[in-house]
């Protein structure tokens, strides 16, 4: 790993610890050089998911996206930015344990929907109108 500081390639790892949603690591290294210290994060690279959109058409799944449908959903209501983010993470963790590359929207509406009924009923109802078109 290279120093952010003096760009040196003699690190050392200080600290390693399991992030809380556990499929990151989070590691403090220190550079042998100049003994500055820096935070890094490694995460399991796992396969692109393909969403099938209900025209057919194809396109690569952006957590990003979704994130801020569910943020837009859930304004104004009780739920919390670490309840959407777990909700995204239990989402993925199901279409990633399914073992297909493309995945129907409506499948990720679906998973999204039984998550957020849970949670809070405005959010619920705000995403069920859009996946399921009342």
């Amino acid at each position: 790993m290279r120093c952010n500081q003096c760009q040196a390639t003699d690190t050392k790892v200080i600290e390693s610890r399991e992030v809380s949603d556990g499929e990151s690591i989070r590691r403090r290294r220190e550079c042998i050089s100049c003994q500055s210290r820096f935070t890094t994060y490694e995460r399991i690279e796992k396969p692109q998911l393909i969403v099938v959109k209900n025209d057919g058409t194809r396109q690569m799944y952006n957590r990003e996206k979704l994130l801020a449908g569910l943020y837009r959903a859930c304004e104004k209501t009780a739920v919390t930015s670490v309840q959407i983010e777990k909700l995204v993470n239990d989402v993925e963790r199901a279409l990633y344990s399914c073992g297909e590359s493309e995945i129907p929207s409506h499948r990720i509406g679906e998973e999204i929907i039984e998550r957020l009924a849970k949670i809070d009923e405005v959010a619920y109802v705000r995403v069920a109108s859009v996946y399921r078109r009342f």
